[in-house]
């Protein structure tokens, strides 16, 4: 059997294209040639199954009074039970946690990061009992998201918040021992400032598959 690579995200994980013609079909989603999970199964070869987990909207812990679904903490388990044996779980989440609308500070968005990891690593998915999870703290939201297409979406303070959560992240990683990851380096667009280009998309690829090379 394929060693299984789980990628569970938002938007960023599922693909959402923030300026259409940055994407080779102009649509709102990065196609199969794109985007940053298919781009990893490409690097890791047929020995791998990097199995997109992505939803946009998705949040750590907590529950979206909008749209239904979004708390990653209620979907872990049957995600992880869909497809043991599961090698690796990569988490890239946060963004979405900053939105005004749930009033928690980097701190306490760290807090449902860990509370997330915690839970993931008991399951009883894991090929040869072992957890081994990646946890990605993605790139900050760029000055200019509050006046941009997603800025009422999203509210007031979501910039700052987003730029204090990689203060956090690392020591969450540490204490939970589980890899880290900081994907500041991949570039965002500046449409909504938001949601990685395609060459974000290229670039966190390259990223993830240096720091994994080998090692699962």
């Amino acid at each position: 059997m394929k060693k299984h690579i789980v990628c569970f995200g938002d938007s960023n994980t599922h693909g959402f294209c923030g300026d259409p013609a940055d994407s080779a079909d102009h649509g709102v989603r990065f196609n199969e040639e794109e985007r940053w999970t298919c781009l990893l199964q490409k690097k890791l070869g047929d020995e791998y199954l990097v199995l997109e987990e992505g939803l946009s909207g998705r949040t750590s812990v907590f529950d979206d009074p909008i749209t239904e679904g979004l708390c990653g903490l209620q979907m872990i388990t049957p995600v992880l039970m869909t497809h043991e044996p599961v090698s690796l779980l990569i988490i890239m989440l946060g963004t979405n946690d900053v939105k005004e609308r749930f009033g928690c500070t980097a701190e306490l968005i760290s807090a449902g990061l860990e509370r997330l990891i915690k839970k993931a690593k008991n399951n009883e998915c894991w090929s040869g009992g072992k957890p081994d999870i990646l946890l990605i703290c993605p790139p900050v939201i760029k000055d200019g998201m509050e006046t941009a297409v997603f800025g009422n979406v999203m509210g007031k303070g979501c910039i700052e918040k987003s730029k204090e959560l990689p203060k956090y992240l690392p020591a969450v990683a540490k204490r939970c021992g589980v890899r880290y990851l900081d994907a500041a380096a991949c570039e965002f667009n500046e449409a909504d400032f938001m949601h990685l280009t395609g060459k974000g998309h290229r670039e966190l690829a390259e990223l993830i598959y240096s720091s994994i090379k080998g090692t699962v």
